[in-house]
């Protein structure tokens, strides 16, 4: 009875073992492939940082004013005027699109009905 209780302990003992390993080893993968990720991240905003700074660079006013008159006889293109802005209540917007009638309601019959 104790050889087999010695038996079954060793086995427990075992697949516990086992299954610590695999525990182990899993969580060892995780965090290499979160160490991964973090260096991604990294490395991305360091580009978005850089893109961002380029945008600045190429968007300034200068420059832009500079193109835009080398391009003026290409382009058309004519500086800003306060005249040249207006209120929204003066946009006119286009009429939305009305739905087909489904169902016509018979407009003569409602008429004779109620006199």
């Amino acid at each position: 009875m104790r050889s087999l209780f010695f038996v079954l302990s060793a086995l427990s003992v075992m697949a516990l073992a086992f299954w610590v390993y695999q525990e182990n080893h899993r969580t060892r993968e995780a965090l290499a492939q979160t160490k991964d990720l973090q260096g991604e991240i990294g490395q991305m905003r360091e580009t978005l940082g850089v893109l961002r700074a380029e945008w600045a660079y190429l968007n300034r006013p200068d420059r832009l004013r500079e193109l835009a008159a080398i391009n003026y006889d290409r382009l058309g293109l004519v500086p800003l005027r306060p005249e040249q802005f207006q209120r929204v209540s003066n946009v006119s917007y286009p009429a939305p699109d009305l739905p087909p009638i489904m169902v016509p309601i018979d407009v003569m019959s409602t008429q004779e009905g109620a006199q």
